[in-house]
């Protein structure tokens, strides 16, 4: 072989080792490549597990949060349906005793009045009395008796009619809903649920008694389940009456007295795209709701309540009866320290 032929093939072997040096150079960074997106598809991947792996375990949690919610309600409409059965026994056992002390006051009044009478007559056509009968009279002090006992009996009625209010409002407040709407009386069922409450609005050594001013303007029966929405407006101005008592803390008697707690009730009818709806406004003036809390408090189980104050459900409960059961709306306005309005619309059937 001559010396210009070992050249040109040492040469065409150098090029040929200089390809298959590329070659490999090219094969290890396609490898490092592969190895490099091997790793990032598995770190995706276990990335994705893992957050398939929270959303399980928050499924899991937010499916057992549901679970108890519901066992709550179901609890609650138990105890609400045996107290609303318990409620109204009650309440017409004591109509019963109620309506023969009523019926008989009056009666009772003129026997009262006649007795009066005849003593004054007695008196009059006898004035010098054995000295037994004067001493008797003296004892029982005759004069007072007659000016007390027209107020006895006044009394006892004004008893007996509170009493009679008072369980006619827990009969109605109480009254098991059918499947099918009733007309309803909207004030009636709010002057029944303040009836209910009026232990609570009443002055005591803490602060003064709680103003409720109503502005009601005329609404028509309204068609709807009427224990439902005695359950809103119970809810409703429960949580007024706590917001003011809560804005009350640190203050003295006399402060709140000259800045008195209030609850403004407003009813009126409004019209809105061809369509009538019953609008109730429930307003106080205590302590507030956040921006943060107002766009929950409408949320399952949500409550800014101590443990044992508070199940969470009230404020749930009035939006899916005023949303859901009756395709109305309830909304919420509120400033901190200024007080609190809550608004519910419901259409006229």
């Amino acid at each position: 072989m001559e010396i210009v032929d070992c050249q040109k093939e040492i040469k065409e072997l150098k090029k040929a080792n200089r390809i298959l040096q590329k070659q490999l150079e090219r094969s290890e960074a396609d490898r490092v490549k592969l190895e490099e997106t091997n790793e990032k598809k598995e770190y995706l991947l276990r990335k994705v597990i893992d957050e398939l792996k929270e959303y399980q375990s928050n499924l899991e949690e937010r499916s057992h949060e549901l679970e108890v919610m519901l066992l709550n309600l179901q609890i609650m409409q138990n105890k609400m349906s045996s107290l609303g059965s318990l409620v109204a026994d009650v309440a017409h056992e004591i109509n019963n005793p109620v309506g023969f002390i009523a019926g008989n006051l009056t009666p009772a009044q003129e026997y009262i009045h006649n007795l009066l009478h005849l003593i004054d007559l007695y008196q009059e056509t006898y004035p010098q009395a054995s000295q037994e009968i004067q001493e008797t009279i003296k004892v029982m002090d005759i004069d007072y008796v007659r000016e007390d006992l027209p107020k006895l009996i006044s009394s006892m009625k004004e008893g007996t009619d509170r009493i009679s209010n008072i369980s006619n409002s827990l009969r109605t407040f109480s009254r098991a809903d059918t499947e099918q709407k009733v007309l309803f009386n909207i004030h009636e069922g709010i002057e029944n649920t303040l009836l209910i409450l009026k232990h609570r609005l009443k002055g005591n050594k803490i602060r003064p008694a709680i103003q409720v001013v109503k502005n009601y303007n005329d609404l028509p029966p309204l068609l709807c389940f009427p224990g439902q929405l005695n359950q809103v407006f119970m809810n409703l101005l429960a949580n007024a009456v706590d917001a003011l008592d809560e804005s009350n803390y640190g203050l003295k008697f006399d402060e709140i007295k000259k800045n008195p707690n209030q609850i403004t009730i407003h009813t009126a009818t409004i019209k809105t795209q061809d369509i009538n709806y019953a609008l109730i406004r429930i307003q106080d003036n205590g302590v507030g709701i956040s921006v943060d809390v107002q766009q929950k408090m409408f949320g399952h189980l949500f409550t800014t309540k101590p443990v044992g104050k508070g199940t969470g459900l009230g404020l749930s409960i009035a939006y899916q009866i005023i949303v859901q059961k009756h395709r109305g709306t309830l909304e919420v306005k509120s400033v901190l320290g200024k007080g609190s309005e809550f608004i519910i619309s419901i259409p006229i059937s």
